[in-house]
């Protein structure tokens, strides 16, 4: 009898193993599902603004700078992988220039008629869009692997098993969160 329930114990505890372990497998493969959706959004946007650029060129040519911090912030950011720092910081520096090439259509009304810009600013527009909802939906992942990573009794089997915690993917932008829109009259 006494070795019975020592059976049935350790049986409850592989159980709890195996079905903690399967639970890791499938937070660390959602969160690369994930990720994977961030990427295919992220290349919809590196694809889009040569197209941008190239329609603002025609309107905008002494703009130059403004195209060649585009081009360059899209080169850093495709050159960078994973949810990393480096990544964010990369990402937040082509929205910044983005940003300065759409403010180029308030100086040439001519270009803020054009079709093919206003097309391209909207797909731009639903981009980011989407690419905060999969930024989201990464990172909700992330939390739920990293506190279960942490918690405990399942921390026994993430550090058994080699699981480790994932970094978030954060694309803020500090600098108009810090520093509020000055209103001038």
């Amino acid at each position: 009898m006494e070795h019975m329930i020592i059976l049935i114990i350790l049986g409850l505890a592989l159980l709890w193993a195996v079905v903690t372990y399967n639970g890791f497998v499938g937070l660390v493969n959602r969160a690369k599902e994930a990720w994977a959706d961030i990427e295919v959004q992220l290349k919809r946007r590196y694809d889009l603004i040569p197209n941008l650029v190239n329609t603002v060129k025609g309107y905008a040519t002494h703009e130059s700078s403004a195209f060649e911090n585009v081009t360059k912030a899209r080169n850093m950011a495709m050159g960078t992988s994973g949810p990393t720092a480096e990544h964010a910081q990369a990402e937040n520096m082509l929205t910044g220039a983005l940003k300065s090439v759409f403010a180029l259509s308030e100086a040439y009304p001519d270009l803020k008629a054009n079709q093919n810009f206003l097309s391209l600013q909207a797909e731009l527009s639903d981009t980011e869009n989407k690419i905060q909802a999969a930024r989201r939906f990464y990172n909700t992942n992330v939390r739920d692997l990293n506190i279960k990573i942490e918690s405990v009794p399942s921390n026994l089997i993430a550090m058994l098993a080699n699981f480790s915690k994932m970094e978030f993917f954060d694309l803020a932008d500090n600098d108009a969160a810090q520093n509020p829109v000055e209103v001038k009259f």
